[in-house]
């Protein structure tokens, strides 16, 4: 067995772990990230799919993490402007849960925090007029409207990963790090892809960034003991048919002092979320309560003019968020701030791991982490990832809507629908996935919205896609839309290996 060497093992193919691989390879590390399943597959494709500064965070005196979080959110929307989206966000103000007062230094605080570059602030608004009214309830006359931004939560992962694997950095998916000993001042690390022989690989430092499987893949796979207590907690979210029309969100009071987001999702309808709820079981894939999907219709129906139940979901998901436990009995009140811990000095082979955090602050973890490990690799270039573009977020000086309009040009006979999908999910890369296309025709089978072959050999071949989930769920949302007939055709054409059939 030939045991290859590397600088970084990052453990986890979440937003954190590939920010981390991102920011390694950049600054001239040798990397290779291993992820047991698909890259994203569980928190990270789990979230509200908001990139935003934490409203709600300035109630329980988070300062730091709303400032930086508001700053990152200005780097992603310059970053990455196919998958991270402006977007208002109107809260209707109920009088007998938070006073306008406290709602209007709230939004001036946050205002201040964000030193806002590109998004408008926050002001009073008339829920008696259009368009903020659309879909609820008539008795709601006064509220406020702020900004904050939408993203596309997976295809950040991928983003991320493709841009380290462009820097040299080696991605395996499917692939568990079983075991792993310190040995001569490096790691040992037993690597077991599926469906093939182990494989040994050392490094200089370890990266646990393996999220709800921290503490265990500490204790049961690397064998070293814990001394800190990790909260999970659950997060569910619906999904029903479009609730009001229009662009903007709304973050709704809840009466047990937790907010409800709310906004359109994938043209036809409407996300709702999310819970928090203590999860005690084991990690890995998880499912929305009777009594989660339940609580968000009640919080929908104080609002809306339309009243839903459980009927009405036409999806729900749930993450499990691996929290630092800091002592809060209430798990809404757990700070989502990260933390950071190395085990191991100069002499000894570290293992750095991480807890907790956003998916709006994972660039920012990402060069605290490389922070800490500098001591190891005083060879280590300067943070570079702050004005970094994420691979297809180069438009050529263009907005988006005006790529999308060249794009069209340059494509005429391609349904608008078709190249406007494409775009928000690869960005200028749309043309790579295009090509020499002149028709539909050229583009293979159609495997539902707007969906074809010559994409699926693209997630294939550049985006470690394996299997018609990966897909559906996570490199698009087309699960939501398309019928069995439609699914079974992809994951026969996926299993043989893809390849547009030359027509």
């Amino acid at each position: 067995m030939t045991t290859a060497g590397y600088d970084l093992l990052v453990v986890g193919g979440g937003i954190n772990g590939v920010g981390i691989a991102r920011d390694a390879a950049g600054r001239g590390l040798k990397v290779l990230l291993c992820e047991q399943h698909d890259l994203a597959q569980h928190t990270s494709s789990a979230s509200s799919k908001l990139v935003h500064g934490g409203l709600r965070y300035l109630e329980q005196f988070e300062f730091r993490l709303v400032s930086e979080s508001l700053g990152e959110r200005e780097v992603l929307l310059h970053a990455a402007p196919h998958i991270v989206h402006p977007m208002r966000f109107v809260m209707p103000h109920v009088p007998e849960l938070r006073p306008a007062w406290m709602i209007r230094t709230g939004l001036f605080l946050y205002d201040y925090l964000a030193r806002r570059q590109t998004l408008p602030g926050s002001q009073g608004i008339d829920l008696r007029a259009a368009p903020y009214n659309n879909g609820l309830k008539p008795g709601l006359t006064k509220g406020f409207i702020y900004s904050d931004c939408w993203v596309d939560d997976a295809r950040l992962v991928i983003a991320n990963a493709r841009a380290a694997a462009d820097l040299n950095a080696t991605i395996l998916t499917r692939t568990a790090c079983v075991s792993a000993r310190r040995e001569g001042g490096r790691w040992r690390v037993m690597l077991q892809p599926e469906n093939a022989a182990p494989v040994e690989v050392t490094c200089r430092v370890l990266v646990n960034v393996t999220g709800p499987w921290a503490k265990q893949f500490i204790n049961k796979n690397i064998y070293l003991k814990t001394t800190f207590g990790l909260k999970l907690v659950k997060g569910s979210h619906i999904v029903v048919p479009l609730l009001y029309h229009g662009d903007h969100a709304f973050i709704l009071q809840n009466d047990d002092q937790r907010v409800v987001f709310v906004y359109p999702y994938e043209k036809r309808y409407t996300l709702i979320g999310t819970t928090d709820v203590e999860y005690t079981g084991q990690p890995g894939e998880c499912t929305a309560s009777t009594d989660e999907i339940d609580y968000l219709c009640r919080a929908a129906n104080r609002y809306f003019a339309r009243t839903l139940a459980a009927a009405d979901v036409v999806w729900s998901y749930s993450g499990i968020r691996p929290l630092f436990d800091d002592g809060a009995e209430n798990v809404s009140k757990i700070t989502r701030d990260y933390t950071l811990r190395v085990d191991g000095d100069a002499n000894t082979a570290p293992v750095l791991s991480v807890f907790g955090g956003k998916i709006t602050t994972y660039r920012k973890l990402a060069e605290h982490a490389l922070e800490k490990l500098a001591d190891w690799f005083p060879q280590m270039k300067e943070p570079w990832t702050e004005r970094a573009l994420l691979p297809g977020g180069d438009f050529g000086g263009l907005t988006m809507e005006g790529y999308i309009a060249q794009l069209k040009n340059d494509y005429p006979a391609l349904p608008h629908e078709l190249i406007q999908a494409l775009v928000h999910r690869h960005g200028h890369a749309a043309r790579v996935v295009l090509r020499d296309a002149n028709t539909t025709a050229d583009l293979g089978d159609i495997f539902g919205d707007h969906l074809y072959a010559r994409e699926i050999d693209y997630f294939m071949e550049h985006e470690w896609a394996r299997c018609a989930d990966d897909v559906l769920w996570r490199r698009t949302k087309a699960g939501l839309n398309g019928n069995a007939m439609e699914k079974q055709a992809l994951a026969s054409y996926m299993a043989r290996g893809g390849v547009q059939a030359v027509r």
